[in-house]
């Protein structure tokens, strides 16, 4: 079946795909060559723990090849796809069954989607990859060019885009009812803790394959403080408290805003975005013990400019007087308007509520206007075989994802900078600059 369809989607593609702004515009169950029951051939890259799940999630299509660089997470998988092949590097598993694959699940630590993501989007791979969508600003705007570029499917995986949180509270935000919007707070999480880099040196694990699971990070020992679920805290591989959980939790926020706006357009002075970072238990290994960002956000189009201020740590979370009767958990997206405020408590957004500033004041509600009850990895599936569109696409989970890790680069620092969404640049801070991206390791690129 994957080479029938390999050969209608390069006729299709050559003529007839439009993309707009990273999304597949395509309303034919056929556009690609796909008829009502074929199924896609989809690759796993990552195949234990949050890439089980995600596995099962499109198990109603052919799993065609699984790969992790450590068996013992691939157990389960290779046990429910008997016929699936195994690899341990994706770049092998990409050039030998190229025209055996259709889409591809990258749910590898943060430092490595990126360069799995691209090489699949380079082969014409559709691509569901893990949130944040990459560890570096720089690799978040690649990953959405080559969305472009090579007009793939693609979605983020945060999963809480499906849900009616999230959608009502677009909904809400996109028809006004919250009134203008000049002021916005996310906050994720209790803080964490400072991490050392280990000095001793145990034996690798047989099972593991060290250098493929470091993969472009620069080289350091094997230690069993950085995997398999360890990774998270540390700069050289994870994305910290704010990278875990920003990109659900300021889902909603990010879209009810149109901040994707600011990533469109020519460059100009009044496009940047100022931001100012403070931190407390700063380190060298790690992410700081907490942390508050504040955004000024220039205008988008009819909208006004609005100062956003994103925080990790109990000792960073906005005041409780900014929505009186409510109490603010470890997770929370608040939308202060004229009108009213728009608050989700859930770290996935999957709840919502609409507050109006006036007691007892009744808010006209818009009508629905986005699909409900499609399923986040079903709604993926359907946009790869030319039905509508996902909703969480690297158009928009790029540039939600450069927010979350200017937030980091700003706490990091603990300065103020400026950055211009267009040409990716920071302007005024070399050292902010320095950490948009970072060298890779040789044999490594996007």
């Amino acid at each position: 079946m994957a080479r029938r369809i390999r050969s209608s989607r390069r006729a299709f593609l050559g003529s007839t795909l439009t993309a707009g702004a990273g999304v597949l515009i395509c309303d034919s169950r056929l556009a690609f060559g796909y008829e009502a029951n074929d199924r896609l051939n989809i690759a796993a890259i990552g195949a234990g723990g949050r890439a089980g799940e995600n596995i099962r999630k499109v198990r109603t299509e052919n799993i065609v090849a699984l790969c992790d660089v450590d068996e013992r997470q691939a157990v389960g998988a290779r046990k429910q796809h008997p016929g699936a092949r195994f690899y341990r590097d994706f770049r092998q598993m990409l050039s030998e069954l190229d025209k055996q694959i259709d889409a591809v699940l990258v749910s590898t630590p943060d430092h490595t989607h990126a360069v799995a993501s691209i090489a699949a989007m380079k082969q014409g791979k559709h691509v569901y990859c893990e949130k944040p969508l990459t560890r570096t600003v720089l690799e978040a705007r690649a990953m959405r060019l080559a969305a472009e570029k090579y007009k793939v499917v693609t979605q983020m995986g945060n999963q809480g885009s499906y849900s009616d949180g999230v959608r009502r509270a677009s909904e809400w935000c996109w028809a006004g009812t919250a009134g203008p919007v000049r002021e916005a707070y996310l906050w994720v999480g209790d803080g964490i803790q400072p991490v050392t880099r280990p000095t001793d040196k145990p034996a690798v694990p047989l099972e593991l394959d060290w250098d493929l699971w470091q993969g472009p990070a620069l080289e350091r020992p094997y230690h069993s403080s950085y995997l398999p679920r360890s990774w998270r805290p540390w700069f050289h591989y994870g994305s910290g408290g704010l990278g875990d959980m920003g990109c659900h939790t300021g889902n909603f926020l990010f879209r009810g805003l149109r901040l994707e706006q600011l990533w469109r357009g020519k460059a100009a002075d009044g496009n940047r975005i100022r931001i100012e970072g403070e931190a407390k238990g700063r380190h060298e290994e790690g992410y700081p013990s907490s942390v508050r960002v504040t955004f000024h956000l220039p205008a988008r189009g009819d909208l006004p400019p609005v100062k956003l201020t994103v925080s990790n740590g109990k000792d960073m979370r906005p005041s409780q007087d900014l929505l009186p009767g409510q109490s603010f958990g470890s997770y929370g997206s608040l939308l202060v308007g004229t009108e009213a405020s728009i608050y989700s408590s859930d770290p996935w957004n999957r709840t919502s509520s609409l507050h109006p500033r006036e007691k007892g004041k009744k808010l006209k509600e818009p009508e629905e206007s986005l699909p409900r009850r499609v399923g986040h990895w079903n709604e993926w599936i359907a946009a790869c075989k030319g039905q509508g569109e996902p909703f969480s696409s690297f158009a928009m989970g790029g540039p939600l994802t450069e927010l979350i890790q200017l937030a980091n680069i700003a706490g990091r620092l603990g300065k103020t900078f400026t950055y211009d969404p267009i040409s990716g640049e920071i302007p005024d801070n070399s050292r902010a600059s320095d950490l948009l991206h970072r060298e890779y390791r040789k044999g490594w690129t996007l």
